[in-house]
C-alpha cells in the first residue's frame, strides 16, 4: 500500500492546528501571524484558548448530548492537526505556528543525535535528557507565546504544575507567565485571571484527562463520556465568567480510535525488528530507523507484514508527499528511513519497550479523520 489518499493529508497552511494561535493573535490586533480571516474570529481585547487533549471532532459530534455547551458553540473548524497526530507533535505545532517538518518534533519518540527521544517525558528509558538534548535547542524556533509577549501581549499559560519545566513545555510552549494548577477549579480561576485586565491579553489553558480516559478505557466509553460532561461544565463556567471584550476558543490536539488489530514488534519471532536500530513513534505512526544498507529490506518486510493495515513508505517519499509539511534541512535526519502510518483500527505495539502504551485500547497518531480532525469552537463576550 503506497498511496495515501489526498483527502486524508493534513491541510498545512489552510486550516490546521498550527493556524489557531496566529488567528487569535490577529483578533488581538498584534500583527503577528498570517491572514486567517477564514476562521471568522471577531476583534477582541483578550483571547483565551482552551486545549482539551483528545477532543476529536468526530468524537464530540457522536457524543454531543453529553456536551451541550460545547455542541452549541460556533465551530470554525474542523481543523486537521498534522502528522503524526499525537500530543507532542500537535502541541508544538500549536505553540510555534509551524508544521511538524519545520519544528522537528516528528513523533512521540523520534531520533535526535542518534538518541531515541521520548518527547513526552524527554527521556531515553530512565535517563533525563534535558541537559544533553536541551529542549530549546531541539526546537529552536521562537514560540508564538514568546513573540506575543515581545509584542506587548500579556501572555498566561495555564497547565499542570508537573509540566512547568518539562521538555515539551520548554520546547514548544515556552514564553509568557506559567500558572501551574492542580485541578479544574484552579485551571478555571487562573485562565479567567489571564483574560482579566487591560489588553491585549492571551491565555492558553491545557487539560489532559479526557485523553487519559480515552487511552485507558477507550474513546466514547462511559468514563470518557463522564469526563466530557465535566469538561462541558467547565466551559460553561468559563463562558459565564468571560470578561467583557474577551473571546474563548476551544480545540483539541487529536481524536482517537479503539484498536482492534495489533502487531507486536517485540514478539521474539517478530520480523518487524529485523534490520531496525531504533523504532520510534507510537502504535499508530511509526518512525523506523534502520541499519546501514537495510532500508529497502525493512521497507519490504513492513509492507508484507502489515499489508492493507498500513501505509508504509520510504522516509524520503513520506517527506515528498508532504506527510509532515515542508521539512527543513536541519530536521530531515529525524524522519525515519521507513515511515508507517496505520490504517483502520490497527496498531504496531511494543510489549517490552513500551509496556504501558502497548496495553492501551485507545490510540491515535495516523491519518484517519477520527484522529486528524478537531473542532475549533468559538464564543465571545460583548
Amino acid at each position: 500500500m503506497t498511496e495515501t489518499p489526498e483527502s486524508l493529508l493534513p491541510r498545512y497552511g489552510a486550516g490546521t492546528l498550527s493556524d489557531v494561535l496566529p488567528a487569535l493573535l490577529t483578533s488581538l490586533g498584534t500583527g503577528i501571524g498570517t491572514d486567517v480571516g477564514a476562521f471568522g474570529l471577531p476583534p477582541s481585547r483578550a483571547a483565551g484558548l482552551l486545549l482539551i487533549d483528545g477532543l476529536g471532532h468526530e468524537l464530540l459530534a457522536a457524543h454531543a448530548a453529553d456536551a451541550p455547551v460545547l455542541a452549541a458553540m460556533a465551530d470554525a473548524g474542523p481543523l486537521t492537526v498534522g502528522f503524526p497526530s499525537s500530543t507532542p507533535i500537535s502541541l508544538t505545532s500549536l505553540g510555534t505556528g509551524l508544521p511538524p517538518g519545520a519544528h522537528g518534533t516528528l513523533g512521540v519518540r523520534f531520533r535526535v543525535e542518534d538518541t531515541l527521544l521520548d518527547a513526552l517525558s524527554w527521556r531515553d528509558g530512565g535517563t533525563d535528557l534535558r541537559e544533553r538534548l536541551v529542549p530549546e535547542r531541539v526546537q529552536p524556533e521562537p514560540t508564538l507565546f514568546e513573540r506575543a509577549a515581545a509584542a506587548g501581549v500579556e501572555v498566561t499559560v495555564v497547565s499542570g504544575r508537573e509540566f512547568r519545566t518539562s521538555g515539551l513545555t520548554r520546547s514548544g510552549l515556552r514564553g509568557g507567565t506559567y500558572r501551574g494548577v492542580h485541578a479544574l477549579g484552579d485551571l478555571a480561576t487562573a485562565f479567567l485571571d489571564g483574560l482579566t485586565g487591560p489588553g491585549p491579553r492571551l491565555a492558553y489553558g491545557y487539560h489532559s484527562e479526557l485523553d487519559l480516559l480515552g487511552h485507558v478505557h477507550g474513546p466514547g466509553s462511559a468514563p470518557w463520556r463522564w469526563q466530557l460532561r465535566l469538561l462541558d461544565h467547565l466551559v460553561e463556567m468559563l463562558l459565564d465568567g468571560l470578561p467583557a471584550g474577551a473571546l474563548l476558543a476551544v480545540t483539541g490536539d487529536h481524536g482517537m480510535v479503539g484498536l482492534t488489530r495489533v502487531y507486536d514488534a517485540d514478539d521474539d519471532d517478530d520480523v518487524l525488528r529485523d534490520g531496525v536500530t531504533l523504532l520510534g513513534g507510537d502504535p499508530r505512526a511509526r518512525q523506523i530507523y534502520t541499519s546501514p544498507g537495510a532500508a529497502d529490506e525493512v521497507l519490504a518486510t513492513w509492507r508484507e507484514t502489515l499489508g492493507d493495515d498500513a501505509w508504509v513508505l520510504p522516509g524520503q517519499e513520506a517527506v515528498d508527499r508532504n506527510w509532515f509539511g515542508p521539512v527543513t534541512s536541519g530536521m530531515r535526519d529525524r524522519v525515519g528511513d521507513v515511515v508507517a502510518a496505520m490504517r483502520g483500527t490497527a496498531g504496531v505495539v511494543r510489549s517490552e519497550a513500551e509496556p504501558m502504551m502497548a496495553g492501551l485500547p485507545g490510540q491515535h497518531g495516523s491519518f484517519s479523520t477520527a484522529e486528524q480532525l478537531v473542532p475549533l469552537l468559538v464564543a465571545s463576550s460583548p
